[in-house]
């Protein structure tokens, strides 16, 4: 069994995150969740907005429940394609656009980041800082 990424991980996650926000110039939330898309941490920047909390918890959320990173739902979710109206499923928590990604080791997903704050592509660019930190530490 693959062990989960634990608190001091997430720690670091959330801080290589956040340095990117700053450079950036764009507070936002970071959630960094479990293999099964529990909390393990959060933080909220100075001046982010509220609704980003449970936005970022989400994308974190989704990133475990469905295995992939969230902005690969986008497509498959459009009128007429095989995922349509995923987002209204699983009591709101699924979200179809960027800024989620699942954290792997040894082939398994150990954890996940969601951000939110920005646009999708900032939100995206933020969370792949954190994943690149994890692709670090898992080296």
């Amino acid at each position: 069994m693959v062990e989960s990424v634990s608190l001091q991980t997430a720690t670091e996650l959330i801080e290589a995150a956040e340095e990117r926000a700053r450079e950036i110039d764009n507070p936002m939330v970071i959630t960094v969740a479990n293999s099964e898309g529990n909390l393990v941490a959060q933080h909220r920047m100075d001046g982010a907005w509220l609704a980003s909390v449970s936005i970022s918890r989400n994308k974190a959320y989704t990133a475990a429940a469905l295995e992939t990173p969230t902005h690969e739902l986008a497509a498959p979710s459009e009128p007429g394609n095989s995922l349509y109206g995923l987002q209204t499923t699983d009591e709101g928590r699924i979200v179809i656009f960027g800024g989620g990604y699942p954290l792997e080791r040894d082939g398994e997903i150990v954890g996940t980041i969601g951000v939110s704050g920005g646009a999708v592509s900032q939100d995206r660019d933020v969370a792949e800082a954190g994943v690149d930190r994890w692709n670090e530490l898992a080296e």
